[in-house]
């Protein structure tokens, strides 16, 4: 069996349940971990990320340095949302010579907004040798990889519709953040108009979505709304009174030729009831597929990302996406 192994670039949440779940599989060794956190530089990874035994690999600060004395197949990175916020890490990976699989939600489809880094990511991926993939649960799986596979069922696609309602009663304290909890409804819209409050990624799946489908897409909108408390909630991070902000409503809205012919309807609230995942192909037959209660978000995200590292590597080399890469499926 062949054994992949990995550095894991941000050892924050989502990071350290990623590198724990990689600590796990028989086909991947953690050989390196970078992050900027002094508490965290120059300790053991498996002491980070609460594993219970020490792995042998220490936490860097410098990435470059670590690229350099390091062999490893691919870079499982998380450190932020935004292509720019992200650039010169993507950057430095790729010139690094390494494969890259990350959770940063613009890197899903960066051609949706960044068509020039799409491209420039593309073409340092493929001077370099190394593939460069952005996924997740949302986007990289549930209302764009998830409908796309579906649609392979179909005998004709007129129009995708997907609702993703996910209950962040349970989620970690800076989902609850970013979704606004506790705030009244005008520092809602004062944040989102600062753009601190939202959902990043609907726009990559409607994208996607449409790349795939052979739809050229002439117009895109997107609306954020929030979610108000019609009784008291108490989570671990917030305790949230009736007529406040509990969470955050957006539509992602893909037209052609004047027509919506793509819908992404996502309502992350506290106390979300009932939670679920539909999606709903429109065309020759209606096909509707729906997960009751929802997929947990951060352990879908480091399973996708994790189980994408194979394919990631042994895929020729470029911008890719989960529409690009052979079925993503459980490892071990």
């Amino acid at each position: 069996m062949r054994v992949y192994r990995t550095i894991h670039y941000g050892l924050g949440p989502i990071g350290q349940e990623l590198a724990r779940l990689t600590a796990d599989r028989e086909s991947l060794q953690i050989v390196g971990a970078v992050d900027i956190d002094p508490n965290k530089v120059g300790k053991d990874v498996g002491e980070v990320i609460g594993l219970g035994r020490a792995l042998g690999v220490p936490v860097r600060s410098d990435a470059d340095a670590l690229f350099r004395e390091v062999q490893a197949d691919a870079v499982l990175h998380t450190t932020g949302s935004y292509l720019e916020q992200v650039w010169s890490q993507i950057d430095g990976i790729v010139r690094g010579g390494l494969n890259l699989v990350s959770t940063c939600e613009e890197l899903s489809f960066p051609a949706a907004q960044h068509a020039q880094k799409a491209r420039e990511i593309d073409a340092l991926a493929k001077q370099h040798g190394v593939s460069v993939l952005g996924t997740g649960v949302n986007p990289g799986f549930v209302m764009d990889t998830l409908p796309l596979f579906f649609s392979g069922i179909a005998q004709r696609v007129d129009a995708v519709r997907v609702q993703r309602i996910q209950n962040a009663s349970s989620r970690r304290l800076p989902l609850q953040a970013k979704i606004g909890s506790g705030k009244t409804p005008e520092e809602f819209r004062a944040l989102v108009q600062a753009g601190k409050v939202r959902h990043v990624g609907l726009q990559e799946s409607v994208y996607m979505i449409a790349a795939a489908l052979g739809w050229e897409l002439d117009d895109y909108s997107e609306s954020t709304d929030p979610v108000l408390a019609d009784h008291q909630i108490v989570t671990e991070y917030f305790t949230v009174a009736p007529g406040l902000v509990c969470g955050v409503e957006q539509y992602g809205r893909g037209y052609v030729k004047g027509s919506e012919k793509i819908t992404l309807h996502l309502r992350m609230y506290l106390d979300a009831e009932p939670a679920h995942d539909r999606v709903v192909l429109e065309g020759a037959q209606r096909l509707e597929l729906v997960i009751p209660g929802g997929l947990q978000g951060d352990r879908a995200t480091t399973a996708v990302a994790v189980n994408a590292v194979p394919r990631v590597v042994d895929h020729a080399p470029g911008l890719v996406t989960m529409a690009d890469l052979p079925l993503v499926v459980a490892g071990r």
